[in-house]
C-alpha cells in the first residue's frame, strides 16, 4: 500500500480520477514520475490562467525568497503587499474606472465569500442572502449555504440557513426570464421570502456546468437589487482573471458590481491569495472583526504583482484569448456536430461539452486521460466535460487536446457499458 493510501484522508477526489504521481510541470504541460505528458486542461482547477511555473512569475518569487524577504505578514503593511495594491490600482483598478477597497482574507476563494456576505450582513441589517441554482461559492459553512450542489451541502451536517435560492439565467428555458420570478417574490410580501442583504452570483457558472448568464439578465439582476435595497456580489473566483478574456468576467456586460470575490489565478503562480472588493461606502468593518492568520502571503503578493505587470500592462492577453476562445469553439462545435445529444458551453476559455449522462462525460474524461489530457467533469450529475487549460497554452498544444476529446468522445460512444469507475469520482471541486 503506498503513503497515499495509508495516509490520505478519502475526502481527496482529483487523485482518484487521475491516478499517477506528478512531479513536474511548466506552460500547460504536466509530467508524472515516471516522465509522461499530460496537457493540463485542468490548470488547478482555474488556478493557473498563467501556466505552470512561469519564467518571470518564478524569478521574481526566487528573487525575493533569496533577499529574505517577509514571507508571512498577518495584515502588517509590507513592501510586498505595497507594490502589489499599487499594480492592482495602476494596471486593473484605474484603466477600467473602478474604485473598490481591497480585503485580505483567508487563503482560498471560500474565506472571500464568506466575508463577503458578513459585509452584504452588515451594512444592509438584512440577514438572507439570493444565491442561485447550480451555484458554486466555496464549502465553508456560509459558503456553502450558498452552493447547489447537495453533495457540498449534505456534508455540512448542520442546517445551512440564511439563503433563499433563486433561478438562474434560463434554468427554466429561453422563454421564462428568471429575473420577473424572483421580482415578484419579493415584491410579495406574503411570498415567505424575506428582504435579501445581497444576490451573489456568478456569471458563469464553473462547477454548476457551464451555464453562462446573459448580459441582459445579469443588468436586469443588478437593477433589480438596486430597487430591493440588495448588494449585488459578483464571484469572480473561476471566470475572473482573465479566463473569460477580460480581467473581470462582466467587463463586457456592463454591470458595476458593490463587492468581487478573487481568488484562483489571483496569484498568478498557484499560491494561496483571496480577496474582497467592495465600493468604499460598504467597508464598515470594525478592526479586526474579520480576519485569519493566513490573509498577509507576502510570496503571492509578489507573484499576483508581477502577473499583473507582465500580462496586464494592456490588451495583447485579453486578445488572445478571445482568439484561443474561437479556436476552442470551433473545435468542441465540430465535435458536437459529429455526435447527437452533445452540446457546447460556456464562455471565453471556459467552455465545455455537455453529455446526456455523467457516466458518459466521466467516460470521455477518463478515456482522454489515458491518452495524454487531464480535463474534469462538472455540473449537477458531471455530464459536462470542461475545459480550463491554461490561458497561455499555444495553438499547438491546443489543437492537440481538441483531437484527443474528439477521440476519447468517439471511443466512449461506442462503449455498450458505460458506467463510471467506483473509484473516481464523478464530480470534482477544486
Amino acid at each position: 500500500m503506498n503513503v497515499f493510501d495509508r495516509l490520505e484522508s478519502s475526502v481527496c477526489s482529483y487523485a482518484r480520477s487521475f491516478p499517477v504521481t506528478f512531479g513536474k510541470a511548466q506552460g500547460a504541460t504536466l509530467w508524472d514520475t515516471r516522465g509522461r505528458a499530460y496537457i493540463d486542461f485542468l490548470a488547478g482547477a482555474g488556478t493557473l490562467n498563467y501556466g505552470h511555473n512561469h519564467p518571470l512569475l518564478k524569478e521574481a518569487l526566487v528573487e525575493y525568497i533569496a533577499g529574505d524577504g517577509i514571507a508571512h505578514g498577518l495584515d502588517f503593511h509590507t513592501e510586498a503587499k505595497e507594490t502589489f495594491l499599487e499594480s492592482l490600482d495602476a494596471r486593473i483598478f484605474a484603466p477600467r474606472g473602478l474604485h473598490y477597497v481591497v480585503q485580505f482574507t483567508g487563503p482560498t476563494g471560500t474565506n472571500a465569500v464568506e466575508a463577503a456576505l458578513k459585509i452584504a450582513r452588515n451594512v444592509t441589517g438584512r440577514q438572507n442572502v439570493v444565491a442561485f441554482t447550480n451555484g458554486f461559492h466555496g464549502v465553508s459553512l456560509g459558503a456553502a449555504a450558498a452552493t447547489g450542489n447537495d453533495l457540498h451541502r449534505s456534508a455540512a451536517g448542520f442546517p445551512l440557513l440564511g439563503v433563499t435560492r433563486a433561478l438562474f439565467d434560463a434554468y427554466l428555458g429561453p422563454d421564462i426570464d428568471t429575473i420577473d420570478v424572483l421580482d415578484r417574490l419579493l415584491e410579495d410580501r406574503s411570498s415567505g421570502v424575506d428582504a435579501p442583504a445581497a444576490a451573489i452570483v456568478e456569471t458563469v457558472q464553473g462547477e454548476g456546468g457551464l451555464n453562462v448568464a446573459s448580459a441582459r439578465w445579469l443588468q436586469r439582476l443588478e437593477s433589480l437589487c438596486r430597487r430591493h435595497g440588495m448588494l449585488l456580489i459578483v464571484d469572480d473566483i473561476q471566470a475572473g482573471c482573465g479566463r473569460t478574456g477580460t480581467f473581470f468576467s462582466f467587463e463586457r456586460i456592463g454591470i458595476s458590481p458593490d463587492i468581487v470575490t478573487l481568488s484562483k489565478s489571483l496569484s498568478g503562480y498557484g499560491l494561496p491569495l483571496a480577496v474582497v472588493l467592495m465600493k468604499p461606502e460598504f467597508d464598515q468593518w470594525k478592526p479586526g472583526e474579520h480576519n485569519g492568520t493566513f490573509r498577509g502571503n507576502n510570496h503571492a503578493f509578489v507573484t499576483a504583482r508581477a502577473a499583473l505587470e507582465h500580462f496586464w500592462r494592456d490588451d495583447a492577453l485579453t486578445r488572445e484569448v478571445d482568439r484561443k476562445a474561437e479556436l476552442l469553439a470551433d473545435g468542441f462545435a465540430h465535435i458536437a456536430a459529429r455526435h447527437e445529444g452533445v452540446v457546447v458551453k460556456g464562455r471565453g476559455m471556459m467552455q465545455g461539452l455537455a453529455f446526456g449522462s455523467g457516466a458518459l462525460a466521466e467516460t470521455v474524461a477518463r478515456q482522454a486521460f489515458s491518452r495524454g489530457l487531464v480535463i474534469e467533469t462538472s455540473g449537477a450529475e458531471g455530464q459536462v466535460l470542461k475545459c480550463l487549460c491554461p490561458l497561455v497554452i499555444d495553438d499547438a498544444e491546443l489543437t492537440r487536446a481538441l483531437e484527443i476529446i474528439e477521440r476519447a468522445t468517439q471511443v466512449a460512444l461506442e462503449v455498450p457499458e458505460r458506467l463510471p469507475n467506483p473509484e473516481r469520482p464523478l464530480k470534482k471541486v477544486g
